[in-house]
């Protein structure tokens, strides 16, 4: 669940200031765990069958069509967009690993980096399946633990800036306005374990006596504090010590000791390894079954190697195209995580349940789903605001 969206979290803080910051953050951090607590409730709720992925929950809440439409383009969208940005996020941790390691080397443009990055994935993605997915899910969450442990720890040891400033940047009301938008979709990426959570459950043994979502729960649980152990102190401690000039990625802020941060940085691009063939398997697997049952193409190796060498070429080619972390974050966040961490599980909660109208649940429900649509209509607004300034000052493929 800790993805590298917990490095921008600190710009995020940035943008939003210390009170509504906070409340984001906490707000958050309730509100998806709650939604989480539903799909796990979901999971089993027809006796005898279990809904191993998100859109057969979604066709069984919608409809057979219906669900299928609403689900597939949204966990399209996502995966697509976390490729995007981890494609940006291992370029540029490359980059300043290159830089700290070796101050004084000729400096090498981002769009290289990118793109030895990518060079990565045109071997991996060729890799039959992750056998041992527990093996890269393991090595990805100690690294997670341990980049953003460094974030912050180093983020202490340099102490607070002189001439701190928590105001915020944007000269404008309109500037300030967009950012603080853009910067909620921030915090929406950081929180985007959803999609995977039925797989997940769906590996879990169950009984009629001893239901899968007990044991689900227990892991959802620990996992959460976990979360809010990586997330709470990078996020506060990053702005408290660097204030308003606190970069869109944590750990481009940090330069000493330089063994450290050149190592979280590795970690960083370990982990983004890993969590990138993750988001990848499923995209494979949709692009090549509609080319075989739907266009009657011939299920060979040639099509596998074309297939997924595109895909990778194709994440490659945006990633170079934008490489603003910042901005790709709060656009993709409000765009594809909103709906379905925030809002989906809850409307799909309400179609299936049918909560008494006004009750607890009820209500709790219709929180969380305008919350999330004012999240999905506002965030990309900031995050592609973002990018648009960013972009003209910016030449492309310099």
């Amino acid at each position: 669940m800790v993805g590298a969206g917990v490095l921008g979290l600190p710009y995020a803080m940035s943008e939003l200031g210390w009170g509504p910051g906070v409340v984001v953050l906490v707000l958050s951090w309730i509100i998806t765990l709650y939604t989480l607590w539903q799909m796990v409730e979901m999971h089993e709720m027809v006796p005898g069958k279990r809904f191993d992925r998100y859109h057969e929950l979604g066709q069984y809440a919608f409809g057979e069509k219906l669900g299928l439409y609403i689900v597939v383009p949204q966990q399209l969208i996502v995966e697509v967009g976390v490729c995007i940005v981890y494609m940006v996020t291992g370029g540029k941790s490359l980059k300043k690993f290159h830089d700290t390691v070796c101050s004084t080397c000729q400096s090498i443009k981002l769009t290289y980096f990118i793109m030895i990055f990518a060079s990565v994935h045109f071997v991996l993605s060729h890799l039959p399946n992750f056998n041992s997915i527990s093996g890269v899910s393991l090595a990805a969450a100690v690294m997670s633990l341990s980049y953003s442990t460094i974030a912050w720890g180093a983020s202490v040891d340099k102490g607070v800036q002189p001439n701190v400033q928590y105001g915020y940047k944007a000269k404008t009301a309109a500037g300030t306005v967009f950012d603080f938008f853009g910067a909620l979709g921030e915090v929406a990426f950081a929180y985007a374990g959803h999609n995977v959570v039925l797989e997940i459950q769906a590996t879990i043994p169950s009984t009629p006596e001893k239901p899968s979502k007990g044991p689900m729960w227990r892991g959802v649980v620990v996992a959460y504090i976990v979360v809010a152990l990586c997330y709470f102190p990078v996020a506060l401690i990053g702005y408290w010590m660097f204030g308003n000039a606190v970069e869109d990625n944590i750990l481009m802020s940090l330069e000493k000791p330089a063994w450290l941060i050149a190592m979280a940085n590795m970690f960083v691009v370990i982990h983004v390894i890993g969590s990138y063939q993750i988001y990848a398997m499923p995209v494979f697997d949709m692009m090549e079954t509609v080319l075989v049952k739907k266009l009657n193409f011939k299920p060979t190796r040639t099509l596998r190697f074309i297939v997924r060498n595109l895909y990778v070429a194709f994440t490659m080619f945006v990633g170079i195209t934008f490489p603003f972390f910042g901005g790709l974050l709060g656009f993709f966040g409000g765009f594809a995580f909103a709906p379905t961490t925030y809002f989906l599980p809850c409307i799909m909660w309400l179609a299936i349940y049918k909560p008494r109208k006004f009750g607890l649940s009820w209500w709790t429900n219709w929180i969380c789903i305008v919350l999330g649509v004012v999240l999905m209509v506002v965030s990309p607004i900031g995050g592609l605001r973002q990018i648009i300034i960013q972009a003209k000052n910016y030449e492309f493929y310099s």
